[in-house]
């Protein structure tokens, strides 16, 4: 495949997003194009973003799906804020989403959806490709739909299931822009569809076609040029956060020797977990689809009690309804990890959108004093890591452990490199040998305050538990007050000791200076890239991002004072900076929220730091 274009244009980094209707395959169309980036030695980031609405009516503004993707011979950490390429497959689709185009960015469009119908069912007074309102662009209109018809006529396939191959005329287009070979996506073809020659001729037809079509068209002049990024050498593959999220269990479930159990309800975003885990019966992965959120999480519980390593996954509703059973796994001190994929709320909310607004109910949604641990992860990446560290922590030290993901990190993807499991660090569970003559059920190690994990079966090691209140060292159900609550300090002790346990707090930037920006969660890459571009310009600003929440780090307090003022920045309305204050005294915080069902721009950040500066 030879580019004849004439202008290449070098670049370090370039985001392109695709959006349509819901039935245009957009999601497909960005996952393939992600692919091939990863193939081509381009570091990535991609932020799927679909409509709320099930069923949205067509051609409206809510049933436009999008799917945008970061590529870049860089460290990508963030999907980019505005789009270098906007790809439109009709009205609605550009209506809702030119306002992440770049000033002169190229605009493909689907020039045969632009009727008068279409149009005015998406907003507009007058058709957009026509009144000049697009003239600051490098607008490409380009016959999608009919040239798609056209070269698959001959094949004598009907109308419609032509309409469905036209997303991949719009990638033949961007694989010409990139100069990128067919070879992955032909693979995928020959894969997905291997029952149905005629699907993947069809397929293949129409990518040539796009491609063909963009080398001929003189608005394409010019081809980016990305060159690739500096990995590290290892095996890499393009991962979505639900997917590493359950790689990491797996890995947990290798490196500790217990079998994994996970009990579910399916729930958006974060059902692609249980999918993913159901795949992998091979290893030993059992997985239960329960009726609801309560069985799910109490059939976790049985599981943990039988030795295994227990997992219940879910969103923001459903950990609402797992409150009760995850109280019933703090009094019974059993290893339990609980995942919550954040999306939008209250209620069932916005369930295909991204939120932070979760953490008061990881922190505080239970009855009674009922300590949990709480981390979050801060990519798609690296929810493979915080998967594996939040069964280590669960299983070494007896206690439920909540690992917050959002719908940014879950549904998104980067680049991944796999690791080797032996390279991983070792899990130890505190499992009660045979007929051992000093056993109780909850006598502790002086260290961790970990009760034994008894295994039923096991002989000599009968026991008796459950929800109500035990009776300390043995376990027999006691209403006893002074016994009450010594089992609550030592519960709640517990887990503030895990903080001798994990990684201090680390600093992008210096230790001491005018601003240090906090952040948690998915909002990472955002972040770290607004704070890195300040420095750049000599600004004091410093970064601290918070992977451990309950128990936060033991040096959080040091790390904290070195600075005038601490300018939280959260995906709510200021839950983790509340949090702080409630734990962390004498420190000057602000903060900076968004609460839209959509992450953070780099360019918002970069304003509210400096304003934050500014402020006396």
């Amino acid at each position: 495949m030879v580019k004849t274009k004439s202008n290449v244009i070098q670049r370090d980094a370039v985001v392109v997003k695709f959006v349509g209707d819901s039935g245009d395959g957009m999601q497909l169309t960005g996952t393939l194009f992600s692919d091939t980036a990863a193939l081509a030695g381009l570091d990535l980031a991609t932020f799927p973003d679909y409509p709320a609405e099930i069923r949205a009516p067509h051609n409206t503004v809510a049933g436009v799906s999008g799917f945008q993707v970061h590529v870049g011979a860089k460290k990508i950490e963030t999907t980019g804020d505005l789009c270098d390429v906007l790809v439109a497959m009709n009205p609605a689709s550009l209506k809702s989403n030119l306002k992440w185009a770049k000033p002169g960015a190229t605009i493909i469009v689907d020039m045969d959806t632009f009727d008068e119908p279409a149009v005015k069912k998406a907003g507009y007074r007058t058709n957009p490709l026509e009144d000049g309102s697009l003239e600051t662009f490098n607008l490409v209109k380009a016959p999608i739909t009919s040239l798609t018809r056209t070269s698959l006529k001959p094949l004598g396939i009907d109308t419609k299931t032509i309409d469905k191959s036209k997303n991949m005329f719009a990638l033949g287009i961007m694989y010409h822009i990139f100069g990128w070979s067919f070879d992955a996506t032909y693979d995928f073809f020959d894969k997905k569809f291997k029952s149905k020659p005629q699907v993947i001729q069809a397929n293949k037809i129409v990518l040539e076609a796009g491609y063909s079509f963009a080398d001929a068209v003189e608005a394409l002049d010019s081809v980016y040029q990305v060159s690739k990024a500096a990995l590290k050498p290892g095996r890499y593959r393009n991962i979505t956060g639900n997917v590493a999220t359950a790689w990491g269990f797996l890995a947990a479930a290798e490196r500790s020797g217990r079998p994994l159990f996970l009990g579910s309800y399916p729930i958006t975003p974060a059902t692609e977990i249980l999918i993913e885990l159901a795949k992998y019966k091979s290893l030993g992965a059992k997985v239960f689809q329960a009726e609801d959120e309560i069985a799910g999480i109490c059939s976790a519980i049985g599981a943990s009690y039988t030795g295994s390593l227990a997992l219940t996954t879910t969103s923001g509703p459903g950990l609402s309804l797992k409150s009760e059973a995850i109280g019933l796994a703090v009094m019974t001190e059993l290893p339990l990890v609980i995942v919550n994929v954040q999306r939008g709320g209250p209620s069932t909310g916005l369930p295909t959108k991204t939120e932070q607004s979760d953490l008061y109910q990881a922190l505080f949604g239970r009855n009674g004093e009922c300590p949990a641990v709480v981390i979050a992860a801060s990519s798609s990446a690296n929810c493979f890591n915080y998967a594996y560290i939040a069964s280590k922590i669960a299983m070494e030290h007896m206690t439920p452990v909540i690992l917050l993901t959002d719908g940014y990190l879950g549904n998104g993807s980067q680049l991944f490199r796999i690791p080797k499991v032996a390279d991983m660090p070792d899990i130890n569970p505190p499992i009660a040998v045979a007929n051992d003559p000093d056993y109780k059920p909850y006598r502790r190690d002086p260290e961790t305050l970990a009760r034994k994990w008894a295994l039923p079966g096991t002989e000599g090691l009968r026991h008796r538990i459950g929800g109500l209140e035990k009776e300390d060292v043995f376990g027999n159900v006691s209403t006893d007050p002074l016994n009450h609550e010594k089992m609550t300090h030592l519960r709640n002790e517990k887990v503030q000791r895990i903080a001798n346990y994990i990684p201090e707090q680390e600093i992008t930037g210096e230790k001491e200076g005018d601003v240090l920006v906090v952040s948690w969660g998915g909002t990472f890459g955002a972040v770290e890239e607004a704070v890195e571009l300040l420095q750049k310009e000599g600004k004091k600003v410093s970064h601290a991002h918070f992977h451990y929440i309950m128990p936060l780090p033991k040096n959080t307090s040091e790390v904290l004072k070195g600075f005038k003022k601490i300018m939280v920045c959260e995906l709510n309305s200021g839950q983790f900076v509340n949090y702080l204050k409630m734990t962390q005294y004498g420190h000057v915080y602000t903060q900076y929220n968004k609460v839209q069902g959509l992450p953070f721009t780099v360019t918002e950040l970069v304003l509210a730091i400096n304003k934050t500066l500014e402020e006396k």
